[in-house]
């Protein structure tokens, strides 16, 4: 009797893990990941797929756990019953690999769900009551909340309670408080986002590329600068008093963010061009520090191809990668490797023409508080970068000299052979020390150092710092420098007033100009602009400016 319960228990395993509606959607070559509920809602799904088969679909699901049950209840024990249905319901949302690959479905699971209940109830021997009031109170909380995860939580800890009050033994006790935890688990992401307030709800229209002519829809990955960022998040905030306290340790903290796959943590909403077209972003985290990117670049590779194939499920048709994600996986080109499905951008064509853009204002207002541009030093920090070098290229002709500071001086004394024979009069010098930094009238900055370069003694009383570092370059304390004026560069404003309910530190209604590429590149339909790479066409960088300036984009300086 024990070694049958046990095979009946694998093969309900076995049942529920078999990929029946994903072959079927397969075979009419619909890809089920990306048209899943759990990643679009059931509108999107009808829309994409058709009734006929997301009914069809269903069903087998529904048949999964309907089956699993009624072999079980052969053997006539209601205890055996439940724990087939959990078994069941395991195998659906843990499938062996070899059915599936590296990428299972991401569905809910609430038709397997459907089908075990249905089973307990007409095969298993539970009572009606017991089986029914579980979906009554699920269907009463769609409608009251409009969230299906907490709904079908609900649903299984009001089944778990009735199985706990009901005369059944131990086995189907456990058995049904497990089909609550196994639910739970699988719906964690959902209740970070219903935290986040980023869930949608039942029936809500949720944007998706392609869906109307007037909206495109993006995604944009970010994360963290320090551990501070990471409480902004309400689904990690609970944590911050106890690592106060000392209850939870920092480290602990960050080892378990290096172990979260990418989520959904909010939206930039209210972003409409001149022309009228909406653009939706959804801002997608990893949430790994500055440092893990320096330290542990395989995985910060790994994490943004995930980002990128959840941007896809999610309905976005361009991904962006933001700060130090942007240099990840050689630029973001083995990220577009690996999702070639949607357009993938580092962000650097429109990040350069914002300096471009901003430059000669910065020169002019320079000169206009009575200083010699002629006579004027200037040091760039970072130089061995594209973005870097593109400024010392930009201001050499019109100052004396120019301190090119950065790590590689084999790199820089290159460089700075080609910026001498553009600008022949001007002196270049290259050194990897900052303290040089104290002769020059003008800094740029632009390096992808995960903390501040340069500090008080680094910089001369008046000298004005354009600083484009993400995160900054400068430390906060180079302010208390008597006349330092430091000028934030890449920052741009998107039309229409934007807002969201994650602080990108840009300030209100601003973006990094890495992001804003993403949302130009899903406004114009070019995606064959997008940035990948250390190379930076300088036709494409003219093309965002220009865009920028059309669709109502403004640089902030």
């Amino acid at each position: 009797m024990a070694f049958l319960s046990v095979l009946l228990l694998g093969v309900a395993f076995l049942v529920g893990s078999l990929p029946l509606g994903h072959w079927l959607l397969s075979r009419m070559g619909v890809n089920p990941r990306v048209n899943s509920a759990y990643n679009l809602g059931i509108e999107n799904v009808l829309r994409r797929v058709g009734p006929g088969l997301a009914a069809a679909s269903a069903a087998l699901d529904f048949a999964k756990g309907f089956l699993a049950v009624l072999m079980a209840s052969s053997l006539h024990s209601p205890e055996l019953c439940v724990l087939a249905a959990l078994a069941a319901y395991l195998g659906h949302l843990n499938p062996p690999r070899f059915l599936y690959g590296d990428t299972p479905p991401r569905g809910r699971g609430n038709l397997v769900l459907l089908g075990v209940l249905a089973g307990l109830s007409v095969a298993g021997g539970l009572s009606f009551w017991l089986t029914v009031l579980p979906v009554v109170v699920y269907a009463a909380a769609v409608g009251f909340w409009g969230y299906v995860s907490t709904a079908t939580l609900a649903g299984l800890l009001v089944f778990a309670a009735l199985v706990a009050l009901s005369p059944l033994g131990i086995p189907a006790k456990l058995g049904a408080l497990a089909l609550l935890v196994a639910a739970t688990w699988r719906f964690k992401e959902n209740l970070g986002r219903i935290l986040d307030r980023t869930e949608p709800r039942f029936g809500e229209d949720v944007p998706m590329a392609g869906k109307r002519a007037d909206q495109v829809v993006t995604a944009f990955m970010i994360h963290p600068m320090t551990l501070e960022n990471f409480w902004q998040s309400p689904r990690f905030a609970w944590m911050k008093p106890l690592v106060e306290r000392g209850v939870i340790s920092e480290a602990s903290v960050r080892q378990m963010a290096q172990n979260l796959r990418p989520m959904k943590v909010g939206e930039l909403h209210g972003i409409k061009t001149a022309g009228g077209q909406e653009i939706r972003c959804y801002l997608l985290s990893s949430p790994l520090l500055p440092d893990v990117f320096r330290d542990q670049p395989d995985l910060a590779t790994r994490r943004a191809i995930e980002g990128a194939r959840l941007a896809h499920e999610l309905g976005a048709e361009v991904f962006g990668l933001g700060a130090f994600w942007s240099v990840v996986g050689n630029k973001g080109v083995d990220v577009q490797a690996a999702v070639p499905e949607i357009t993938v951008t580092n962000g650097g064509a429109y990040t350069s023409g914002t300096i471009k853009a901003a430059i000669p204002g910065i020169l002019d207002h320079f000169q206009q508080t009575g200083r010699d541009l002629k006579e004027a030093t200037a040091g760039i920090v970072g130089a061995n970068g594209v973005v870097a070098f593109g400024i010392a290229r930009t201001i050499a002709p019109q100052v004396r000299k120019v301190i090119m500071v950065g790590r590689d001086l084999e790199r820089l004394s290159r460089s700075a052979n080609t910026l001498r024979r553009a600008a022949k009069e001007t002196e270049i010098v290259t050194t990897t020390d900052y303290d040089t930094l104290k002769d020059a009238d003008l800094i740029f900055s632009a390096t992808s150092d995960p903390n501040p370069v340069i500090f008080p003694q680094h910089v001369k009383p008046g000298a004005w710092i354009f600083d484009e570092g993400r995160p900054a370059d400068v430390d906060e304390s180079v302010r208390e420098v008597p006349g330092v004026r430091v000028i934030p560069g890449g920052v741009v404003r998107p039309p229409g007033g934007m807002t969201s309910n994650i602080d990108l530190q840009f300030g209100e209604g601003a973006v990094p100009a890495c992001l804003a590429e993403t949302l130009i590149i899903a406004a114009t339909g070019e995606h064959e602009r997008k940035s990948l790479g250390p190379q930076t066409l300088t036709e494409n960088i003219n093309f965002f400016v220009e865009q920028a300036d059309r669709l109502g984009f403004t640089v902030v300086d």
